[in-house]
């Protein structure tokens, strides 16, 4: 008798509950639509599609995951294969990766929807690689990759005319590329920050004055802000010093008018309240107007302060 393949145990469940409303479906995250699906006549239906998606996959993030879904939801019956190529293969012709091949080998095993990684795998695949690992498709986004080895024009030239591949599309507005770009951008804060947490200028790769430079200005701007949180206190010291003489001044002013204390309190209580709720919002205005004037001065200043760090190291 026919073996029928086992239902995986991390499979999505169906997308309507019992009972569950519509409204409730509409407002859920759509993800990508999933390709067309082949005829289930092309192979038998108890033997699963061997679908073959590859790339470097390095900073694995949210939008290889979602390619490789996709690619794992092409038939209902997919045996997912996701080669991976190594460093030196990666290097010669892409560039420099921020994870080790063993790095990105491992970050694809721990993807819900990977049955198997190939490692090692060719820049450009073969018929004898597709025989080897009995492929029936490729999937890949299908924007021209250039063939940088030489061999074609596009490294899905071959499997593309072979009828073998299928399209799958790409997550706009995250990639590889665009995690690095964050990372350069604020380059000097992460620097910083590390150098904080105990790392060596030698671990991050930094010169002896460009270390230096950028502890002084993280060790300056805690100054800076701990002056202004200095000043804030010694202003609102002042408004509650304040408070009380107005609050000492109500009360004289009750006892010269004649008046018996629990009826001043009686009928001054709204008073004082609204006083003081307008005095407290005249301080804080006030307070955040003298806060933005500092830290403007000490944005100004910092350039000067760096210059001046930058040329003392110098010429020591």
């Amino acid at each position: 008798m026919a073996r029928l393949p086992r239902k995986r145990q991390d499979e999505d469940p169906p997308a309507q509950a019992a009972g569950e409303s519509a409204d409730a479906l509409s407002v859920r995250p759509q993800p990508h639509p999933t390709p067309a699906k082949e005829s289930e006549q092309e192979l038998s239906p108890e033997k699963p599609f061997r679908v073959y998606a590859d790339g470097i996959y390095d900073l694995f993030h949210f939008g290889h995951a979602r390619s490789l879904e996709q690619a794992k939801k092409l038939f209902p019956n997919t045996y997912l294969l996701v080669g991976c190529c190594n460093d030196e293969v990666t290097h010669m012709y892409k560039g420099k990766t921020v994870m080790t091949a063993a790095e990105r080998y491992e970050s694809l095993r721990h993807c819900r929807w990977v049955d198997e990684v190939i490692p090692d795998a060719p820049w450009v695949i073969t018929q004898e690689f597709i025989d080897k690992h009995n492929i029936d498709y490729v999937a890949h986004d299908s924007l021209p990759y250039a063939d940088a080895s030489g061999a074609g024009k596009d490294v899905y030239e071959f499997v593309k005319s072979a009828g073998k591949f299928k399209e799958t599309k790409r997550t706009e507005g995250v990639s590889t590329s665009d995690v690095i770009m964050r990372i350069l951008k604020d380059y000097n804060q992460y620097i910083m920050r590390n150098l904080a947490r105990g790392y060596s200028r030698k671990d991050l790769g930094v010169s002896y004055v460009k270390a230096q430079a950028l502890m002084c200005e993280f060790c300056c701007y805690q100054e800076k802000q701990l002056r202004v949180n200095m000043g804030i206190t010694k202003l609102r010291e002042k408004v509650k010093e304040q408070q009380e003489k107005v609050g000492k001044t109500l009360h004289t002013v009750a006892k010269t008018a004649g008046m018996h204390h629990d009826e001043w309190v009686e009928n001054a209580d709204r008073w004082v309240a609204g006083f003081l709720e307008k005095f407290e919002e005249g301080c804080h205005i006030m307070e955040t107007a003298i806060k933005d004037r500092i830290q403007e001065g000490l944005k100004r200043q910092q350039p000067k302060v760096m210059t001046n760090l930058l040329q003392e190291q110098v010429a020591s």
